[in-house]
């Protein structure tokens, strides 16, 4: 089941978009990837979801979480 509070940053013809998971439309286009990083990133922290960033390929480069993420990193800062 897909959660809604994950935004995913995705390549559109007309820039990069930011999309809720299991959605079909971006929610906002911007022109630059970091444009959008930016604004999925307040998505994400605002519902306590996950941030993935996909290249120019589709594939995912990048993810960040925002709230209670199943697979915590084990080194303690």
């Amino acid at each position: 089941m897909a959660n809604r509070n994950n935004v995913h940053i995705v390549q559109r013809d007309n820039g990069w978009g930011t999309l809720r998971e299991g959605g079909q439309r971006a929610t906002q286009v911007f022109g630059t990837q970091a444009q959008a990083i930016q604004a999925g990133r307040q998505m994400a922290r605002q519902g306590q979801g996950e941030l993935l960033i996909h290249g120019r390929n589709d594939r995912i480069r990048a993810r960040d979480s925002y709230g209670n993420d199943p697979c915590p990193p084990k080194d303690r800062k």
